[in-house]
Formats: C-alpha cells, structure tokens, sequence
C-alpha cells in the first residue's frame, strides 16, 4: 500500500482532530500493551487495531478521506503497520487484509480491549458524545463492547493495589520511581509480575542480553521503546549494552527519550555517566 493514499483529514471537526491528537500522545501504551500482548502464550487482548485516514479517488462520489482500523500492529519507533480489518467503501485500490504502513504523526486513533471493555477510542468517544443514550446503548450493542462513560476515555486498566515486588525492591522501600509527568502512568502489571522469572532466565542464559532480533534490534531497544521498565533494567545488570545501536541508528535511550519513557531515560542515563 502506498504511504501516499494515506492522510490526515484537515477539514474534521475541531473535537476530531484533538481525539486524533490525544490518540497519538498516547500511543505509546497501546504499544506497551501490545508488546506484552505478544509475549503472552495466552491472548490477552480481544482486539487491538489503530485508524488510519485513506484519501479516496480524486471525483469520487464518496468523502475526501474514508477512516478504517488495521490490527496486526508493528511499531518501530517513527512507523505503524498492520493488515486492514474490512474492505473499504469508496477505495477499489486496496481491500481487507492489504498490509498497510503510516507514520504514526498521521494515525487518527487506536483502541484496544480486555473483557470487552475498550481503551483508547478518542475518535469513538466524540461519537458517542453527540448521541442520545438510546443511539450509544444501540452503537455499543453492535459492537458488544463497553465503552465507559461519554467524554472518559480510558487508556490502561484501573491499578490494583500496590504490592511488594520488584520495582519496589529495585528502587528502595521509600524511594519509590517518581512520576515525572501526568502521562507517565504506571508500570504495566506483567512488567512487575514477570520480573523474578526474567531476572532467573537471563541469569541462567546471559547470552539474551546480547542476542539481535530478525530485525537487527535487542531486546534492550524493544523494552525501552514500549516503556517497560522492569526488563529494562534487568537487561542492563545482566550486561545489555545501553549504547548499542538498531539499524536507524538509534540506542535504547533514544527510544526511550523518543516515546517519552522519564523512568527508563533517568536509569539509562545514569548508565552514560
């Protein structure tokens, strides 16, 4: 699919174009989501897809832009991938399945859900703002999924009560990681819950911290791109080389300052100096 059929509608209404804003600056726990997602053996996510704004055929009959979901995300710090769910309405060029790429500056949302319950879905929630409950409770039936409330759009699960665990024992029992800004919400659940068992596998197998992946990245470079803290740094006490470089060019720390990681750019830093 050609990058160039591919844009951001100008003319969408004020309230869309700040949901396609708000989707982009939070992107990147989509991706955190998704990274986890694809190491569990067991799916934990019913579906995880991103908008994307096709431009239709100049004199067609239909709009300007037709909006359609991808799933099967990839993520490389600058571009987002993925398989278009349905055929479109008003495009002959392209059709369900067609693998799809866009910079993720120019994607319009991203949605995923556990249980049924949605994250993310700025755009769907300007939707279903302008309708009167009876439409949303007939728009949600169709969908069969909750969305939550009008105008709350929510984009990790609820915590659960903190317990003690790795990142508290990592960081010292009263000094515990700040939050540096309001988006920096906190570690994912299987960051915290898998790190005993990591820390064992890269002790047993240190070999891990250097290995490069079909793509010339490590593992190191993944984490720090999906923000998850806890391997990252138990990549980096088991040896992973913080200043070693994907094939853009870019190391672990550039990702993380990239994305927008605070936790994971202070611990990487220290590494520097």
């Amino acid at each position: 699919m050609s990058e160039d059929k591919i844009v951001m509608y100008e003319g969408a209404s004020p309230a869309m174009q700040a949901a396609a804003e708000q989707a982009r600056k939070t992107f990147k726990y989509f991706w955190r989501e998704l990274s986890w997602e694809y190491r569990r053996i067991i799916p934990g996510l019913g579906l995880a897809a991103v908008k994307v704004a096709f431009a239709t055929d100049p004199g067609s009959e239909g709009p300007e832009v037709e909006h359609m979901w991808i799933n099967e995300i990839q993520f490389d710090g600058d571009t987002v991938s993925g398989v278009l769910l349905n055929n479109p309405q008003w495009l002959d060029s392209i059709s369900a399945g067609d693998p799809v790429s866009v910079p993720l500056a120019e994607i319009g949302d991203w949605m995923y859900t556990i249980n049924g319950k949605v994250y993310g879905g700025y755009s769907i929630d300007v939707m279903r703002s302008d309708m009167s409950k009876a439409e949303r409770d007939d728009h949600d039936q169709a969908w069969g999924l909750d969305f939550g409330k009008p105008g709350e759009v929510m984009i990790v699960p609820a915590a659960t009560q903190e317990k003690q665990g790795f990142l508290s024992g990592l960081f010292g029992k009263k000094e515990q990681p700040i939050i540096l800004n309001t988006a920096d919400l906190p570690e994912h659940p299987m960051s915290e819950n898998m790190a005993e068992k990591m820390d064992q596998g890269l002790r047993d197998e240190p070999t891990f911290t250097r290995s490069v992946d079909a793509d010339g990245w490590t593992l190191l470079q993944r984490d720090a791109l999906a923000g998850n803290l806890a391997p990252v740094s138990l990549l980096v006490k088991h040896g992973a080389d913080p200043g070693a470089l994907n094939p853009k060019g870019e190391s672990a720390l550039d990702l993380a300052r990239k994305m927008g990681w605070p936790r994971i750019v202070a611990l990487l830093e220290k590494k520097f100096h």
